[in-house]
């Protein structure tokens, strides 16, 4: 049994999956220990959407067709910043370029470089694709609650095996996932995520990116300013 400490320094974004089913009653569990995720008021503002099987593959080759068309939607959040300043662009890049260095991929290569981002819409290979929304009129206080969700899954599925990667990708064909499979219009797509059991054979699971020392972002205040 891996200890609290092992389970979240350990969790890295999971780029490669085996094709081994997760039963039905696994990932119930898994969501159902990542619903003790604190919100305010106990609100508790996430909706799941699980996809799997024929439901999930349709979804996947209509995306990835679209992608390959470079036919995208428009976001309906930014994610990331509009526009980019340091220290985050520095970080941004080297994840980027540590992921494709990596895989072997040259920063000239564009065609391998879409390849590879293209396979966010297969989520990996993993058999199952987690879809999350929000309630349009729900404040951020509720989004920063569904961060917390959204790490107790990401956390809680490695006692069992399984591992994730949180994908913001999807926010570009929240269309198609709406129509796909039914969120409703007064909800917002926040994140997918892929779920399954990882391949330890693939290189790219080897890829963790730099974290900040906390010299970089803790600021202990001992005394009081006069």
């Amino acid at each position: 049994m891996m200890t609290v400490e092992e389970a979240i320094t350990g969790r890295r974004s999971v780029r490669a999956f085996l094709p081994k089913p997760v039963p039905r009653e696994l990932i119930e569990r898994v969501l159902r220990i990542a619903g003790r995720a604190p919100s305010g008021s106990n609100v508790q503002p996430w909706c799941v959407w699980v996809l799997e099987g024929a439901v999930r593959d349709e979804i996947v080759r209509e995306c990835v067709a679209r992608y390959d068309r470079n036919d995208v939607s428009q976001r309906e959040y930014n994610y990331y910043p509009v526009k980019w300043r340091e220290p985050y662009l520095a970080r941004r890049r080297a994840c980027g370029w540590g992921l494709y260095g990596t895989l072997g991929i040259g920063r000239e290569e564009k065609s391998k470089m879409h390849a590879q981002h293209a396979r966010n819409y297969a989520f990996f290979d993993a058999p199952v694709g987690l879809i999350f929304s929000i309630d349009r009129d729900l404040e951020r206080g509720s989004w920063l609650d569904y961060g917390m969700y959204l790490q107790a899954i990401m956390v809680g599925a490695r006692e069992f095996g399984l591992e994730t990667c949180p994908q913001a990708a999807w926010l570009s064909y929240h269309d198609i996932l709406q129509r796909r499979i039914g969120i409703p219009a007064d909800q917002t797509v926040v994140c997918g995520m892929a779920l399954g059991y990882p391949d330890p054979s693939e290189k790219v699971n080897t890829f963790t990116p730099d974290r900040m020392p906390t010299s970089e972002f803790v600021t202990f205040v001992g005394e009081l300013k006069s």
